[in-house]
């Protein structure tokens, strides 16, 4: 089954705009399968993902949260968990603005604590594609992290894999999926 997901999405739990239902509501509208709910860890307001098994959506809806981690300062993982299955992601590396050789070494540095599963090429949902580098040892995942209606559905993955939290995030971790920008994303590009 063809599947088309985003993994990085704040919601008013933290410091996003919509509510869970709008963003439901947002990503439905845009032909999505799953979605990951990853509000800040020091934002994230307690029991606000409880109203999620009250909505009525054919969605899969992943709960997680985006980690401050200080490793040489500060860095943001977000912690995805399926049924069984837990995904890290490394986020947003280039937001560090640091030089890639710095950069590998937070990226490894975080991973000897956090078992890392894949690393964003994206910012803000706009494709970094200096980090799509062999370097970097991790499958790299195209995210919108939106906060916003205007953020949402600017990069995702899609998929071949059942409807299923831990074959999502399995086909995740052995990087069976690809990525896919909006075609304003590209424009922004050339």
């Amino acid at each position: 089954m063809h599947l088309k997901g985003s993994l990085h999405i704040h919601t008013t739990c933290s410091d996003g705009e919509l509510s869970i239902e709008e963003v439901i509501r947002v990503y439905s509208g845009l032909g999505f399968d799953f979605i990951a709910l990853t509000d800040h860890d020091f934002l994230l307001q307690p029991d606000c993902y409880k109203s999620i098994t009250k909505i009525n959506t054919d969605l899969i809806i992943f709960k997680g949260v985006e980690l401050t981690v200080f490793e040489k300062g500060y860095v943001h993982v977000n912690k995805i968990d399926g049924d069984n299955e837990v995904l890290h992601i490394f986020n947003h590396p280039s937001e560090l603005d640091l030089p890639m050789n710095k950069v590998i070494d937070r990226i490894s540095s975080v991973a000897e604590r956090l078992p890392i599963d894949a690393v964003e090429v994206t910012s803000k949902g706009f494709r970094t594609p200096e980090y799509e580098i062999d370097d970097i040892p991790f499958p790299k995942v195209a995210t919108d992290d939106s906060h916003t209606r205007l953020g949402c559905g600017r990069a995702w993955i899609e998929m071949d894999c059942m409807r299923d939290k831990d074959k999502i995030i399995r086909a995740i971790k052995n990087g069976d999926f690809w990525n896919c920008y909006t075609e304003t994303n590209h424009l922004f590009l050339k």
